[in-house]
């Protein structure tokens, strides 16, 4: 079976907030801007893409997929993802074998840990 992810979609009230907000966080470039929807692409095409798409109910509870990003810098990472409104929930384990979850402006949860 030949079978790879394209792609990750995340919901947003807010099309230009997330997509603001992510493009920071990730460093991917914008491939398409609709009314509903965005698509960002890592630049050297080595990670999977992001969709961001409109809805229009707001999140409800914990999500249920999450991105878990991996950085060099535990610490230096979530200083810099604090500075672009990503809000600190939980840290969990010590050290760099421990991780921390933030959510982003409408709430939806990824995590940060040490390659």
């Amino acid at each position: 079976m030949s079978l790879r992810i394209g792609s990750i979609g995340i919901d947003t009230n807010d099309l230009e907030a997330a997509t603001a907000f992510w493009t920071a966080v990730t460093g991917y470039k914008v491939a398409a801007l609709e009314e509903t929807y965005a698509v960002l692409e890592d630049p050297e095409g080595k990670n999977v893409g992001v969709g961001i798409h409109v809805v229009p109910e707001p999140r409800v509870g914990k999500n249920r997929l999450h991105f878990d990003l991996f950085v060099d810098d535990v610490e230096a990472e979530a200083a810099r993802l604090e500075a672009l409104g990503a809000v600190r929930v939980a840290r969990h384990g010590a050290g760099d074998g421990g991780w921390i979850v933030f959510e982003d402006n409408e709430g939806n949860q990824f995590c940060i840990a040490a390659e």
